[in-house]
């Protein structure tokens, strides 16, 4: 049959032409639109909803992008090698099991795009990292989400519960999410629960580890699960530079998998899908440590003084090895973020993802901290 003509004046609508995984999405959320934030608010607002690193990027990744302007006629190297080859002697792996993207985003989304569809099953905690979900359902496969620890856990309240991500793993199960730390939470697990969850999962299982707040972690008994990588070959640990590195406007990730895995994504991959700027930026901010130890110094620290100065004033926060804290307010957190935000203090509400009595609130700077605490009501 012969499609019937569609009348000059009829509204267009490109979504009924969608194909039903697309159908089927929300956009993520970035929040407020912080560009037009900062023309409202000048110097004197306070950015505390996004996670960036207060301190800034190193002065040699800054250099390395100055300097590679003169050749952004150019496109850039397609392998990504001279990044890789860093990150091969930085990590102890081969190159040929590392993957770059543009910012681990794209690489959570091309793991489901590669590897699951509506075959599938792909499992990821109730709180974890809104890109799961999106991927799964951009990938046309099946989400099973499973509930969260409680509020009232020990060490891991709102966390990931590994048991339970274990046992709902099914016999089409193909790809599992886990985010340690983990973005809202902030919370974490160790390394041994790691090493007794992998040794649950079946090897034609990908098992994701999400490690995009790894360098900020000094909690004990917590390294990467990169240390079991040569024991599991379906396990997968994305990173980025965005958060300790400062790199979150450069739009840089990578992630280390077997290297049958990476050459399955090889096939999804954008060409020059990472900018020679994020390239060079990327590999000289690797290189600087000293300018890492002291933006991991400077985060332990603000930290734990934020977390004491909010629950002196009433705002208990969760555990976290991150770089924000969650707090836990016990009720309707909506009012509490419009006051802040009319002072120019911007901070993250999390109904999005579930959790209406939580903000998240980044670390800043000890000036941007002030703010937020002088704003508090």
């Amino acid at each position: 049959m012969n499609a019937q003509p569609v009348r000059d004046d009829e509204p267009f609508d490109a979504a009924e032409l969608a194909n039903p995984a697309t159908a089927a999405l929300r956009a993520y959320d970035p929040g407020h639109d912080l560009p037009a934030l900062r023309k409202r608010f000048g110097a004197s607002i306070a950015e505390l909803g996004s996670n960036e690193n207060a301190l800034g990027p190193s002065p040699r990744a800054i250099e390395a992008m100055r300097a590679a302007l003169a050749d952004v006629f150019r496109y850039p190297d397609p392998r990504g090698a001279a990044l890789k080859v860093a990150l091969s002697k930085h990590l102890g792996v081969a190159v040929e099991r590392i993957a770059l993207g543009n910012g681990s985003h794209e690489l959570l989304m091309m793991l489901a795009q590669c590897f699951a569809d509506a075959a599938h099953s792909v499992v990821f905690s109730q709180y974890g990292f809104a890109v799961y979900p999106i991927a799964t359902a951009a990938a046309g496969a099946q989400p099973i989400r499973v509930p969260a620890l409680p509020r009232d856990h020990a060490t891991a309240p709102l966390g990931h519960d590994l048991d339970a991500m274990a046992a709902a793993i099914r016999a089409d199960t193909r790809l599992v999410y886990l985010a340690n730390p983990n973005n809202p939470t902030g919370t974490w697990f160790d390394d041994a629960a790691l090493a007794h969850f992998l040794a649950r999962v079946p090897r034609d299982v990908l098992v994701v580890v999400d490690e995009a707040y790894n360098e900020f972690v000094d909690a004990t008994g917590v390294a990467t699960a990169l240390k079991f990588a040569d024991r599991h070959p379906n396990l997968v640990v994305a990173r980025t530079f965005s958060k300790a590195y400062a790199l979150a406007g450069a739009r840089v990730g990578y992630l280390v998998a077997d290297a049958s895995v990476v050459a399955v994504l090889e096939r999804m991959r954008e060409s020059f899908n990472v900018s020679s700027l994020a390239l060079a930026g990327a590999e000289a901010a690797l290189g600087d440590r000293e300018h890492l130890d002291h933006v991991r110094a400077f985060n332990a620290n603000e930290r734990a003084w934020l977390v004491s100065e909010l629950a002196r004033r009433g705002y208990p926060c969760l555990p976290s090895q991150t770089n924000f804290v969650l707090a836990d307010l016990g009720r309707d957190a909506g009012p509490l973020e419009k006051h802040l935000f009319e002072r120019g203090v911007i901070v993250r509400p999390m109904g999005g993802y579930g959790l209406p009595q939580t903000l998240r609130i980044s670390i800043g700077s000890r000036a941007e901290n002030e703010r937020l605490l002088d704003a508090l009501p």
